[in-house]
């Protein structure tokens, strides 16, 4: 009986504690703006600019823009849809969830409609 007691005031513990920590997530602070995205691209680091408002997100990677639909879920998911797609990739949907923010920086997962496979990244917000 004693154990039992032990283990339940331990459980409760810790739960607590897991509860009170809670990643930063002022989503609205990142729905519109200017933005830098940085990743690695085959050993190669590779930066690209986008400006985003409520409706549209205009991207500039490697000398090339690129517009898309912005429609937001909710204040922390939004679906990109480029408004000229090329090809059938890229009529593709692209889902975005902000995972977290601090200061002037989110971290976001970010896959196609539909598909399991996600990636991370981290934008910086600059103006």
């Amino acid at each position: 009986m004693k154990i039992t007691k032990i283990k339940l005031f331990t459980f409760l513990i810790a739960i607590t504690m897991v509860s009170c920590y809670q990643q930063e997530r002022k989503c609205t602070d990142f729905k519109t703006g200017k933005f830098e995205f940085t990743q690695e691209i085959d050993g190669k680091i590779q930066t690209s600019t986008f400006e985003r408002t409520d409706s549209l997100q205009i991207e500039t990677y490697n000398g090339k823009t690129d517009t898309a639909s912005v429609r937001w879920v909710n204040d922390c998911e939004f679906i990109l849809q480029k408004t000229h797609p090329k090809n059938m990739q890229e009529k593709k949907a692209i889902t975005m969830k902000i995972l977290s923010t601090k200061d002037k920086t989110y971290t976001f997962e970010y896959s196609f409609v539909g598909d399991a496979k996600t990636q991370k990244g981290t934008v910086t917000k600059i103006n």
